[in-house]
């Protein structure tokens, strides 16, 4: 019976591999659901649409409302995708680029004019001084138009509220008392737009007035006012159906915006990256994947090869979720991903440690699985949970890229503990009731000489302040001379974006190899970034800011080596794409994430000590990779917040694990026993995992990085670095500052 159920584990195991395999090569139906090509691209590997509005009025707006206009652009296109982009163009533009969408008249027609958005008082249908009736809309609903201009109804006190006094629109349903389902929209007006639609309110249930929404030129609503609303909440009601809801909510948000806009122009641009970068990366993964798979099996013989089986459905599911769930893949998530499958064996080396302790202690291979999984089953969790945990709040709390990265990290947490802890355990008991019991295929645990961690705290906390202090004086030093603490890329600083029209159309190879490096003469910089305007032979290149010397030695350059025509070629500033209020969403998404991490850990391990020490840890890795950047100066760009949110999870994970062993020594201590030497103990009976996580991580990114494109490259390098200092502070710093913690501060008894 045992045997036929192990067989039938096997058979249902690979089934369900090929299964979703299949799925992900070829799709199911005729919409190919699930399938790998059906996976949205950003900019980078698909391209998409980019939209240029400018300022409307004879007054030229302000810096602080075209960075307002910027930030709320920013969120309106996010719900095309997470990683679209909006950033100024010159003084008075504003580009948006939508990566994955080809018809750009669909998205002007959805995203409409931003800007001028009233509600106006005093509408009456038998009397309509400030309005007439213009016929019927496709739905059979009246459409009305102004009789007067918004300047005399401005004049007259007829505009109640205009659209910066309302924060947030969402379309939404709820049941009535009838048991229907009614659809709404969910105002949230500002502290002055309360005072206001609270009087305009009132004043309308006296009068039994409604409030017309006036946008874009035409009436997109005219709800009455059934009582006075004072509380900063409104609801629109009497939509058909939430798509009607949810784009009355739409035009509401972006009619919000303090500077109106006109379409200057649009365009569907090319990936920014040619498919070399997809086929190179997909490369690295494969041979990555062959090199962990091998290194499993090497160290950890039959349970490696549970392991290695595993992660082959853990891959195809990845995939999968990634298309379900309408995750946005831009080149640094496909690293990501890549990245994960290193980061997928964490939990198999911790188990495969346990079950050789167990063989160790002398029990039955059976018995040492089951008991393994048992006591690997905390670390596992909390190390998980832990990172987890940052992604749901970078998730919430994150803008643009910063949502793709934690949808990807928060799939792979998922799918890696699923496989780990259910399939990789039923494919070892599987082969163990198949008659493959003999602990020479499973390995035994061997009692090493100690090595004394603590005893060394003192030095490895002096190299590591050392480094850190070493890195703002690199930093401080490069401020000094003019070149920036850090190498700042274009999604940082800006720069300057030139148009240029060639005689032919030259792919993305040919420009790499023969136009961006005539560029990079010019500017002293490799950051250039190269988009194809589809269906012409214009090229977008953005690079650092230039001056006016440099602009004219760009145009000639483009001229005397490929006969462009010299008035083809137009220059504007850009702004950064990272807007100053999305890096401050960044810093505040993840301090939060830190801060709801160490309150998860001061939970689990009932000591505020335990979490304190692994912030520490954590903050620690997070300085010295940002000395890294400034030693070597790579390129501080958007792959830069996903590395640095990568070394988090990664650290904090890496620093559970052994916090989870000093746990469970504490709870077995000895009367007498000294705590220095328990602590070197657990830390020691961990270093094989620590070490050994690490070094498949490190392949997998150190793969990456010999065979991935230059941004690939940029992402994969601080990375190796992270995940280095990430295994010395979790081995030789977090249990050391635990240590001095507990022994200095020592906790209050109830």
């Amino acid at each position: 019976m045992k045997k036929r159920n192990a067989i039938i584990t096997l058979v249902a195991f690979f089934a369900a591999t090929v299964l979703f395999g299949v799925m992900v090569i070829f799709g199911l139906g005729t919409e190919k659901t699930g399938a790998a090509s059906n996976i949205k691209l950003g900019l980078d590997l698909a391209g998409g649409v980019s939209i240029t509005y400018q300022a409307v009025g004879e007054e030229e707006p302000s810096n602080a409302d075209m960075s307002d206009t910027v930030y709320k652009l920013q969120k309106r296109v996010e719900g095309y995708s997470t990683e679209s982009q909006v950033y100024r163009e010159g003084n008075d533009r504003i580009s948006i680029e939508i990566p994955g969408v080809e018809d750009a008249n669909a998205v002007l027609e959805d995203l409409g004019k931003p800007g001028s958005l009233y509600f106006i008082k005093e509408f009456d249908p038998d009397h309509n001084p400030n309005y007439q009736m213009a016929g019927y809309n496709e739905n059979g609903k009246p459409h009305y138009e102004l009789s007067k201009t918004i300047e005399e109804l401005d004049k007259e006190g007829s505009i109640v509220l205009t659209g910066t006094d309302i924060t947030t629109a969402q379309g939404a349903s709820y049941k009535n008392d009838m048991g229907n389902v009614e659809y709404i929209v969910q105002l949230t007006l500002n502290a002055e737009g309360t005072q206001k639609f609270a009087d305009a309110t009132t004043e309308a249930v006296t009068n039994h007035d409604s409030i017309m929404i006036y946008y874009d030129g035409e009436a997109v609503s005219v709800p009455t006012v059934q009582s006075a609303i004072t509380g900063g909440q409104a609801q629109i009601t009497g939509m058909d159906d939430f798509e009607e809801a949810e784009n009355l909510a739409s035009t509401i948000r972006i009619g919000g915006l303090k500077v109106e806009l006109e379409e200057l122009r649009s365009n569907v641009v090319g990936a920014q990256l040619g498919n070399d970068a997809i086929s190179t990366s997909i490369k690295a993964g494969v041979i990555g994947f062959i090199l962990v798979a091998i290194f499993m099996i090497a160290v950890y013989f039959i349970p490696g090869l549970a392991a290695a089986l595993a992660l082959c459905l853990y891959i195809v599911l990845v995939m999968v979720l990634l298309v379900l769930f309408d995750v946005t893949l831009t080149l640094p998530g496909m690293a990501g991903i890549i990245l994960s499958i290193g980061m997928a064996v964490d939990a198999n080396v911790i188990t495969f440690a346990r079950i050789r302790e167990e063989i160790a202690d002398g029990k039955s291979v059976k018995a040492a699985v089951k008991t393994g999984y048992e006591k690997a089953l905390s670390a596992i969790i909390d190390g998980n949970v832990t990172t987890l945990i940052a992604a749901i709040v970078l998730a919430i709390l994150g803008t643009g890229p910063i949502k793709g990265f934690a949808a990807t990290l928060a799939i792979g947490i998922i799918v890696s503990m699923f496989t780990a802890l259910i399939v990789t355990k039923a494919l070892i008991n599987a082969l163990i009731e198949l008659g493959i019991k003999d602990e020479k295929f499973f390995g035994k645990a061997k009692s090493g000489k100690t090595i004394d961690f603590l005893g060394k705290k003192n030095i490895f906390i002096g190299i590591s302040l050392a480094v850190i202090l070493a890195g703002f004086i690199c930093m401080g030093i490069n401020a000094g001379i003019g070149k920036g603490g850090l190498n700042f890329s274009l999604e940082f600083l800006g720069g300057t974006s030139t148009n240029v029209a060639f005689n032919e159309d030259m792919s993305l190879a040919d420009l790499d190899s023969k136009v961006v490096p005539l560029i990079e003469d010019i500017t002293g910089d490799a950051n250039v970034q190269v988009q194809k305007v589809a269906g012409k032979n214009e090229v977008i290149f953005k690079t650092r800011t230039l001056t006016a010397e440099e602009r004219t030695a760009f145009s000639k350059v483009m001229t005397d080596n490929f006969g462009v025509d010299p008035e083809t070629v137009t220059a504007e500033t850009i702004s950064s794409t990272i807007s100053s209020e999305m890096q401050s969403d960044a810093v505040i998404a993840v301090l939060v994430s830190i801060v709801c991490m160490l309150l998860y850990i001061w939970f689990r391990f009932k000591d505020l000590r335990f979490g304190a020490s692994s912030v520490i840890a954590l903050v620690h890795d997070v300085l010295v990779v940002l000395a890294f950047y400034a030693f070597t100066r790579v390129s501080v760009g958007s792959t830069f917040i996903a590395c640095m949110l990568t070394i988090v999870g990664y650290s904090i994970n890496a620093t559970v694990v052994i916090f989870d062993r000093i746990r469970e020594a504490l709870k077995n201590r000895e009367k007498n026993e000294e705590l220095e030497p328990l602590v070197n103990r657990c830390v020691n009976q961990t270093l094989s995992r620590s070490l050994f996580t690490s070094l498949t991580t490190f392949i997998m990114v150190l793969v990456l990085f010999i065979l991935g494109v230059s941004s690939i490259r940029e992402f994969a390098l601080p990375l190796m670095a992270g995940i280095i200092c990430g295994c010395y502070s979790s081995v030789c710093l977090a249990s050391a500052i635990w240590y001095l913690l507990i022994t200095k501060i020592k906790k209050k008894e109830a």
